[in-house]
């Protein structure tokens, strides 16, 4: 069932619309019924919140904002309105924490809403499409008015990921002038209710040969400003080894499972010492699919050593969105078919990345009193082909498929549907 058809048929009739709409108010207050308890109940789905350890069949109800009641079998009449989600998944809003949404400005920018929010994601985080020059910009254009929460890492660069395309392979830092340290610093202060940390992008093609420099720099500046740092690795000039050894607690691989050189194994197929230690220390293992940084062969050979992604994102992107990426669900429905469970899966890309970043951490869960952000998926089951970033190929039996998102309380439609509030 396709999700302009799962909201038809879950909404029809669900409202209770008074009868008593033209009559005096007196006589309106005696005869219409009781206000309902909550403004919107889904009921009858499966529960998936790994962050409240549940899987299980369970009705989740919403009063304003925030998650009101999580029950088995709430009546449907102390609802105002009914999302019937019988035999489909209900987990919270899923957090992707690298997509590039900069539409228009940042060659990889492409629209957030039918991207992310329609898609079950009611978080995302843009990873460094804009440096301390073109900031004010996303913010302006992007984040004030997109339906889905956006927060942002900011490029070291400060004209951000505004150069490198398909016609044009040169990357923001070729020129280290561009790393501007204080600049970056004083942006995140100016934006700190969306700027959750830095990024930095090593490729030798965005960061030449002084990747280390470009990284120090990062680093510095997510220091000063008290945050976390975001390290996209892959075919830099440096040892990842001599990368990882830089990093701090709290700090996030990103491209982590991706094929070739400047990945995380040896070239006998063994995940770094460095990583393995610097996983143990606190650095965040984050997935980034994107165009050409996600390989299911490395992911096979890591899997198999025990060692497993703390978040799963999409980078989705301009290049990407079409296919193999398309968004966060396929994402996640690759690595079920790896092996993860559905609970570890759906874990990676909610209550896992909602720990990662100080501002993330009241999301993620469907706990009562939390943030109503709710993803409703079918769970499909037959032959589906996925590919990775490299044209490698897997048939998978289950795939996850949005059907309805709820961010705040409020229904929403996809892309091609009209965006409802209830």
């Amino acid at each position: 069932m396709h999700r302009r058809n799962f909201l038809r048929r879950s909404l029809a009739g669900a409202a209770v619309v008074s009868q008593f709409g033209a009559v005096g108010d007196g006589l309106l207050r005696a005869q219409a019924p009781p206000r309902p308890e909550y403004d919107l109940l889904i009921k009858g789905g499966r529960l998936v919140d790994p962050a409240q350890n549940i899987s299980a069949r369970l009705d989740v109800a919403t009063k304003g904002s925030k998650v009101a009641r999580v029950a088995a079998d709430i009546p449907a009449d102390s609802a105002r309105h009914v999302l019937d989600a019988t035999g489909h998944l209900v987990t919270p809003g899923l957090i992707d924490i690298h997509v590039h949404v900069y539409d228009g400005v940042a060659p990889l920018g492409i629209p957030a809403d039918p991207n992310c929010i329609a898609k079950g994601v009611t978080t995302a985080v843009d990873a460094g499409s804009a440096g301390a020059h073109t900031f004010p910009g996303l913010r302006k254009y992007v984040i004030n008015v997109a339906d889905t929460r956006i927060f942002a890492l900011l490029n070291i660069s400060v004209i951000g990921q505004s150069t490198l395309s398909g016609e044009n392979a040169w990357g923001e830092l070729l020129d280290l002038r561009y790393a501007n340290v204080e600049l970056a610093a004083k942006t995140i202060e100016r934006h700190r209710d969306v700027i959750l940390g830095m990024k930095v992008r090593l490729t030798r093609n965005i960061a030449g040969d002084h990747d280390l420099e470009a990284l120090r720099r990062a680093r510095e500046a997510a220091e000063a400003a008290g945050t976390p740092l975001m390290v996209h690795i892959g075919g830099q000039a440096s040892p990842t080894q001599t990368v990882v050894k830089m990093l701090r607690p709290g700090d996030v691989i990103t491209h982590s499972f991706r094929g070739g050189e400047g990945g995380i194994l040896t070239s006998d197929g063994r995940v770094f010492e460095e990583v393995l230690e610097a996983v143990s220390n606190g650095i965040h293992l984050d997935i980034g699919h994107g165009a050409g940084s996600f390989s299911f062969d490395t992911a096979e050979r890591v899997l198999a050593q025990g060692l497993k992604p703390g978040t799963i994102s999409s980078d989705v992107h301009q290049f990407n969105v079409h296919g193999p990426v398309f968004d966060l669900a396929t994402t996640l429905s690759k690595f079920m078919h790896l092996g993860l469970s559905l609970e570890e899966t759906i874990a990676r890309a909610t209550s896992n990345p909602s720990q990662v970043f100080g501002k993330l951490h009241e999301l993620g869960t469907l706990k009562e009193g939390a943030e109503a952000d709710v993803a409703i998926f079918a769970l499909d089951e037959g032959k589906f082909e996925f590919t990775d970033a490299l044209g490698a190929r897997r048939t998978g039996s289950r795939k996850l498929r949005p059907l309805a998102t709820v961010k705040g309380g409020s229904l929403y439609g996809d892309a091609t549907f009209p965006i409802e509030r209830l």
